[in-house]
């Protein structure tokens, strides 16, 4: 690469081929802005963008993260009132988002499609640096006031806004508020001191005035880094940089940085409080410590505080962490243990949860012994390369499962070039670690580490977090009194004023933009044909299945079984028995020595289970349980030796570690509402209508969680945690005699070696003698529920039966729930109603027509909004241009492409459940076929009657008392 690659507007700078990676990255500037761009240029067909602003907020309204969704209501070229969600829905997309981190905020996207890659880019240009900021938008995203009946002026006054909405159910989550608590003492005064995306009662005190001034300073092209990733040439992409934006700015005298934390002279201890809505408040205190480390600029510190991390607290055979699992002062190791390397300065922390607030010193005291053990009697130094290994793995592995791949390697270089370091350099990370495998070499070099960065590091936290029954209440209280007082100094001027706001923003709301004002693409743009890998059977018996993927040296392999017939009680236990076959002992090893050995040789090895009804029959089950590992190329061998130890002789008589993830199990189970209440809400209204969902409401549902804290009291007895480990073993000896198959997926160089070693594993398994598998159960629920939690706001689903994937209505309904969702829902529910997110969607798995909302403010309502969507459909709302966006969006989802190894399980995977190749392109090519007359007659024939729908709303107790009679009430 060279500079004439740039365009003339850009000077360019550096660049260097990360071959682990197989891209070449470029950096560039913009001669006239000093806009950075780091480009990575890759052969891949998926090209990727984002533009990042620094954006260091001095306070908690939340700027950063108003802006960052205000940005998106409309810009100067595209002056519609949504252009982000209405691209969304005219786009191939295959990753469209917007981040605001605690010192950036983002807008990336990505696509296959060359034409749509340049509209999304016209797009999001002038949405970043030419934004109208309507105030409209500003209280609708950010935060107003209203009367809460509309229009009567002597109702009380209520906050609404989406942020506002979204952030009360951020912050109840136990783990957000334990973060944010942290880094507010462990960064007394610098940006990180506060929650750049809002904390719901100082959200109000953000003006329309701060936001506009807050884009201008922080928006500016001076301010701003381009990424790019892909196979578009570089000067075309630096030229419409410039033309759509840059070339509209002046360089910035502004710089914007973050400074160096004032270091404490000594440890700081603190005691809060948290929100929890329950009388029973023992063993639901959180202690964590942190300590600010040094910067993460300096890519040997960084990679030496991720090896130190790991080393402490990887697995149960790391030394902080084997004592934070197996003390009595708490319950389980805390959410936020680990390294956090993306601020300016680093920072580790390590905690428990499940203590009480008297057991802070005693914390303290266990975690500083471990420490000084380290530096004094050292660590095993197979561990040590176990964890350098885990890096170089970390740093080979081509992903793109979750996130596109080029969008991870932009984010992992990303905070470098926030804050001015080398970008480039945090790709690269070969060098460094062969330094680092020559100095570990050293006895002393974690001991070395501990002492310096720890023990003997004054700016450290220790926070204990207590429950407190009543803040909820306080905080309402206080948000009462504060709206009553501004009621107080009300004219009636003033309240013409609100109720005229309300008017004029339902009215925008309202508002019919014309979708011609921005780019699209159409049917005609979308692919012939899918794109799926294939395989090719080694064997039959043992079966054996293979595919050939460009892994970068690594391997995966998979060993499958059907699962047996099971007891209710059963299937309640599968999480904790595949978490067993992952975290006990094996082959006579304790589970310490076991994840010490999984760690040297492989990248991890995990249970799990996974179910799907049949194509024609959704609650005809088939399931299965899967182990997963994935090693370096020469460690496949030993990864199937240790594979079949954990299926032949795993260790269920290891009763303190079961009781151990009994607690940690029950930790993340009630976790798991603030984040995933959604989820758990359509769950409960699906689990009498389904098979597929009786079985995941055992295992992982609302219920489950009851039964978790059934199951760990229980387990307290001698008696308890025998009865329970025999169960285990007896289930594990039903699963093992069922039918069982493998997959292989590595670069075809290593094929034969992979076959043999899995084959010598497969053959020494104990034959399969079952041959009938668990095909599901319906277990009856009530038809209307609601559920008590810890949150905030709610969580609200309504579900109907429908057809599976083989019928011919699956097509239609799976379009409809995508026009419900852009087409109606977004706006009911988002914008009008307030809540963070809604939608619906078709699952063809379960047979089954779910509607959702996600941080809701209101329930009742909202399900009313979910019926009204129905009637706007079967009363010919819909046109054709929004048939075309619901299929672009569907047919884009499908096409959404995975990383090799991904792809490859995947397609593996779905033909075991019946959904060959040739199933899915016949679903494709169904869904392109899809007509507007098709949606009304399955909206007709499937969500008109009522009586069919099941319903679950996850709330707070305030909001639940108001629910009707019909609702049968739970708590979680």
């Amino acid at each position: 690469m060279s500079a004439m690659n740039a365009h003339a507007s850009f000077e360019f700078l550096r660049s260097q081929p990360i071959a682990s990676l197989g891209v070449e990255v470029a950096e560039y500037q913009h001669r006239g802005t000093g806009a950075k761009h780091f480009h990575m240029q890759s052969d891949y067909d998926e090209n990727v963008f984002l533009v990042a602003l620094r954006t260091m907020p001095q306070d908690s309204t939340g700027v950063a993260h108003i802006l960052e969704h205000t940005a998106l209501c409309g810009s100067e070229r595209f002056p519609v009132r949504d252009p982000f969600f209405m691209m969304t829905r005219r786009s191939l997309n295959t990753f469209m988002n917007a981040f605001t981190s605690s010192d950036w905020t983002a807008y990336p996207f990505a696509s296959q499609n060359v034409k749509d890659f340049y509209n999304l880019l016209d797009v999001y240009l002038d949405a970043v640096f030419f934004p109208r900021l309507d105030p409209l938008d500003f209280a609708q995203e950010g935060h107003r006031i209203e009367f809460a009946q509309s229009g009567n002026s002597a109702s009380e006054l209520v906050y609404k806004g989406v942020v506002f909405n979204e952030m009360k159910g951020a912050m109840s989550s136990t783990s957000s508020v334990l973060w944010q608590t942290l880094t507010k003492y462990l960064f007394p005064t610098t940006t990180y001191h506060h929650n750049s995306g809002g904390e719901p009662m100082e959200i109000p005190d953000l003006s329309y005035e701060q936001l506009v001034e807050f884009h201008r300073t922080h928006y500016h092209p001076s301010n701003a880094i381009f990424m790019t990733f892909g196979n578009q040439p570089v000067e075309e992409l630096q030229a419409r940089f410039d033309a759509q934006a840059l070339n509209r700015f002046e360089r910035s005298d502004i710089e914007l940085s973050v400074p160096d934390e004032q270091r404490y002279f000594s440890p700081v201890r603190v005691e809060e409080a948290y929100a929890l809505d329950e009388d029973e408040l023992d063993g639901r205190t959180h202690h964590v410590m942190g300590w600010l480390l040094p910067r993460s600029i300096d890519l040997e510190a960084e990679l030496k505080a991720q090896l130190l991390s790991r080393v402490l607290l990887d697995n149960s055979s790391s030394p902080l962490r084997a004592a934070l699992e197996s003390t009595d002062l708490g319950a389980a190791p805390s959410p936020l243990c680990g390294i956090e390397d993306s601020n300016r300065e680093m920072s580790f922390m390590c905690g428990i949860e499940g203590s009480d607030p008297q057991q802070a010193a005693d914390f303290e005291t266990l975690v500083m012994d471990t420490l000084q053990q380290v530096v004094e009697q050292g660590v095993d130094q197979h561990m040590v390369a176990a964890q350098l290994h885990q890096l170089e793995l970390q740093q080979r592995e081509i992903t793109g499962d979750h996130y596109p791949f080029g969008m991870s390697l932009i984010l992992a270089s990303l905070s470098n070039a926030i804050h001015r370091g080398d970008a480039i350099a945090s790709l690269n990370i070969d060098s460094v670690l062969e330094q680092m495998r020559q100095e570990i070499e050293d006895p002393q070099y974690i001991p070395n580490l501990v002492r310096d960065w720890l023990i003997d590091n004054p700016h450290r936290v220790r926070l204990t977090l207590r429950p407190d029954p009543e803040l909820s209440e306080r905080k309402d209280a206080a948000e009462a009194a504060r709206l009553a007082e501004i009621k107080t100094g009300l004219s009636e001027s003033d309240s013409e004023k609100l109720i005229k706001l309300a008017d004029a923003l339902e009215a925008r709301q309202g508002q019919q933009d014309d979708p011609g004002l921005l780019p699209k693409v159409t049917l005609d743009d979308v692919s012939a044909q899918m794109h799926l890998p294939a395989g090719e059977e080694l064997s039959a018996s043992p079966s054996l299945h293979w595919f050939d993927a460009g892994t970068n040296g690594l391997v995966y392999q998979q060993i499958i079984f059907d699962l047996p017939h099971l007891s209710q009680r059963e299937q309640s236990l599968l999480p904790l028995y595949t978490q067993c076959l992952s975290e006990l002992g094996s082959a006579g090893r304790t589970y310490k020595e076991h994840q010490a050995l999984e760690s040297a040789i492989s990248g991890g090895i995990s249970a799990y289970t996974s179910a799907r009804g049949s194509v024609d029959n959704a609650n005809q089950l088939q399931t299965l349980m899967v182990l997963s590992g994935k090693a370096l190329a020469p460690n496949q061998a030993a990864m199937s030796e240790l594979m079949f130890d954990m299926l032949d002789s795993p260790r269920f008589d290891e009763h303190s570690r079961i009781r151990e993830l009994v607690a940690h199990a029950l930790s993340r189970k009630e976790q798991s509402v603030s984040g995933q209440g959604h989820m758990l809400a359509m769950l409960a209204a699906s689990s009498g209508l389904a098979a597929g969902a009786s079985l995941s409401t055992q295992s992982r549902g609302l219920a489950s969680i009851e039964k978790t804290r059934a199951l760990k009291s229980s387990i307290s007895s001698d008696e308890g945690v025998a009865a329970l480990s025999a169960e285990l073993l007896a289930l594990h000896a039903k699963v093992m005699a069922m039918p069982r198959r493998a997959l292989l997926v590595g670069e075809a160089e290593h094929k034969a070696q992979y076959r043999q070693s899995l084959t010598a594993v497969l053959e020494r398994l104990t034959p399969s003698s079952a041959t009938t598998g668990f095909t599901g159960e319906i277990v009856e629920s009530e038809p209307a529920q609601v559920w008590v939690a810890n949150t905030q706001v709610s969580f609200c689903a309504k579900v109907f039966p429908t057809v599976p994937v083989g019928h011919a209505d699956a097509a239609p309904l799976t379009v409809l729930g995508e026009l419900l969702r852009n087409g109606y829902l977004h706006r009911a529910i988002r914008e009008k109603g307030g809540a963070y997110g809604g939608g619906a969607s078709q699952d063809s798995g379960d047979a089954l027509f779910r509607f959702f909302s996600y941080r809701d403010p209101r329930s009742v309502e909202t399900l009313e909004d979910f019926d009204r969507s129905i009637s706007w459909v079967n009363e010919g709302g819909a046109d054709a241009t929004q048939l075309e966006e619901a299929i672009l969006g569907v047919v884009s989802s499908i096409d959404k492409p995975g990383s090799p190894a991904g792809e490859a399980k995947a397609t593996y995977l779905n033909s075991l459940f019946g959904r060959t190749p040739e199933q899915r392109a016949a679903f494709r090519q169904a869904i392109l076929g899809v007509s507007l007359d098709d949606l009304q007659r399955v909206a007709q024939t499937y969500l008109a009657d009522p009586a069919k729908a099941r319903v679950a709303v996850v709330t707070h107790a305030k909001a639940a008392e108001a629910m009707p009679t019909e609702f049968a009430r739970f708590k979680v």
